[in-house]
């Protein structure tokens, strides 16, 4: 019983005490990066097949993955991942750091301990958030990935200065909307199901336990709420693809009624096996990383 309650003390902490947000910083950063390191040639691949019409249209992910190699080169299974990298520090300490913040007024406010309702009510909070972070480097790592841009885009620098240039300013805020409502999804769906699994596994008895729990948890969540977010990922890309006016794709609500009238309701899961394929496994990567980072934090530096 000893051991038991020594090997999940850090789970506890980690509920009762939210992380400083410095700490949150450094912590998020850390495990996003790993992520996106590890995962980023699906989100590629994923980009290509959400944009793909008509006889374009590819359903292989190996088959992408083939072509991507044979015609634009192994390099390009990379491209675009300078903004996300650059934006992944912010980025993940909103995720964790704010959902923390949230749970503790949202605690205080209505006197909530804990629960799924409660974590669903904190993700979507903290993923209205983190869009604002996300959706200009979102609209920089599309237009990258999108081999219609191979000529025009030559790296981060001159994608930016190009699309200020053509476009104007208002530009790098195309598909903020979208953006919010795919992140408030999978926050909500994330969180939520974290918090339910947690009540179903085994409260685990070793390190290594703990770490696989974690794992486990975080991977169930990533690929539900990758199945909730989905349809919303599909037409955030194709708002942020287009390159000028008159804009086939604007809101989020009306792209979604436009695609399902237009391609029928699978097209709004183009793209999805690599990208349940990168934020299942991608959910699992993240959320062990954060809590082995962060606990390491709370028991040298608080």
């Amino acid at each position: 019983m000893a051991a038991n309650a020594a090997a999940t003390q850090p789970q506890l902490r980690a509920i009762q005490a939210p992380l400083p947000f410095h700490f949150s910083l450094v912590a998020g950063a850390i495990a996003g990066t790993t992520e996106i390191l590890t995962m980023y040639p699906l989100d590629v691949v994923k980009t290509r097949l959400q944009l793909a019409v008509g006889a374009q249209q590819r359903t292989s992910i190996v088959g992408t993955f083939r072509h991507i190699i044979k015609t634009e080169g192994f390099g390009t299974l990379y491209r675009g991942i300078v903004p996300p990298i650059l934006v992944e520090a912010p980025k993940r300490a909103i995720k964790f750091g704010a959902n923390e913040q949230y749970t503790a007024l949202y605690k205080s406010k209505f006197g909530w301990q804990s629960g799924s309702q409660l974590a669903v009510l904190t993700g979507v909070s903290a993923g209205i958030t983190e869009a604002f972070i996300v959706a200009t480097p979102e609209l920089i790592k599309i237009r990258m990935q999108d081999n219609r841009n191979a000529g025009k885009y030559t790296g981060t620098a001159q994608c930016i200065s190009t699309i200020f240039k053509e476009e104007g300013f208002r530009a790098f805020f195309r598909g903020l909307e979208a953006t919010m409502w795919r992140h408030a999804v999978w926050n909500g769906g994330y969180f939520g199901v974290i918090s339910t699994v947690r009540d179903i596994v085994p409260v685990a008895e070793t390190k290594e336990g703990v770490l696989m729990r974690n794992f486990v948890c975080g991977a169930i969540g990533g690929t539900f709420a990758t199945i909730l977010n989905c349809p919303f990922d599909v037409v955030k890309t194709r708002i942020q693809s287009q390159l000028a006016a008159p804009y086939k794709y604007r809101g989020a609500l009306p792209s979604l009624g436009l695609v399902l009238r237009e391609e029928g309701p699978r097209a709004l899961y183009k793209g999805f096996v690599p990208k349940v394929l990168r934020l299942g496994p991608g959910g699992g990567i993240l959320l062990v990383v954060f809590e082995t980072v962060s606990g390491y934090m709370r028991k040298h530096f608080m």
